[in-house]
């Protein structure tokens, strides 16, 4: 299965969560990949302030970050926010999380490099996959935390299922991690992880949001430009 940011349909989706089906970037997606990165690069290059990429977040979007401590504002990011808690999801979950957000970085609107994607789907290939805890948000994104003990395994460090077996990812570096500090400043979206499993729920979830929104006095949020870029139809 070739991934280039475009929908996937919940048959695709269980191939992978569910089966087999291997994946891989596609070749269509890679200038979009390249060219979004070459603007953060150039960012850095220019020592220009952008929130997130060369300053703190939330409160701190007024803190300047030294250009020598920008791999660690991005590292501690995804330490602060692996903060999850409970048992951990199923393979099934965990897998349709990883195969999701493979397909949106694939888009290229995010500054994220090649590499990180290509190894989301070399784990999933191999039938590797990160611990995450069932339980867990960050403010308003209820996905923050899952993404983070995902983001984890992709730097080497916290937990993993392989075959079965629970590792720690510092200790599966040398074999199927690949420790990887230079993630680089990107976007975040893991509420998808269960949609195949839930397709029966979805209408009446939309009709309520946009019926939300209507009585709200808020019909145009459906047609903003950042929605529309979603390509998933009826969004809001």
């Amino acid at each position: 299965m070739q991934l280039n940011g475009q929908a996937l349909t919940l048959p695709e989706i269980a191939a992978v969560a569910l089966g087999d089906a291997a994946v891989e970037i596609s070749s269509s997606a890679r200038p979009r990949l390249l060219a979004s990165r070459k603007v953060i690069e150039d960012i850095i290059a220019r020592d220009a302030v952008v929130y997130g990429v060369t300053t703190g977040f939330g409160k701190l979007s007024d803190v300047r970050v030294p250009h020598g401590e920008l791999r660690e504002l991005q590292l501690n990011l995804v330490r602060s926010h692996a903060c999850g808690i409970g048992p951990p999801l199923s393979e099934a979950e965990v897998r349709a999380m990883m195969l999701l957000r493979a397909n949106v970085l694939a888009l290229g609107l995010s500054g994220i490099r090649p590499g990180i994607i290509e190894m989301l789907c070399e784990m999933l290939n191999r039938r590797l996959y990160p611990v995450v805890p069932e339980k867990g948000s960050v403010g308003a994104s209820g996905d923050l935390a899952p993404l983070a003990h995902l983001a984890l395994s992709l730097i080497g460090e916290g937990e993993a299922f392989f075959q079965a077996n629970e590792w720690k990812a510092a200790q599966s570096r040398g074999g199927c991690f690949r420790r990887d500090e230079h993630r680089g400043a990107q976007g975040h979206p893991c509420r998808l992880r269960s949609a195949f499993a839930r397709r029966q729920a979805a209408p009446w979830s939309e009709s309520g949001r946009q019926t939300s929104f209507v009585a709200l006095g808020r019909e145009r949020n459906s047609t903003i430009p950042s929605q529309e870029r979603s390509a998933h139809p009826g969004c809001l």
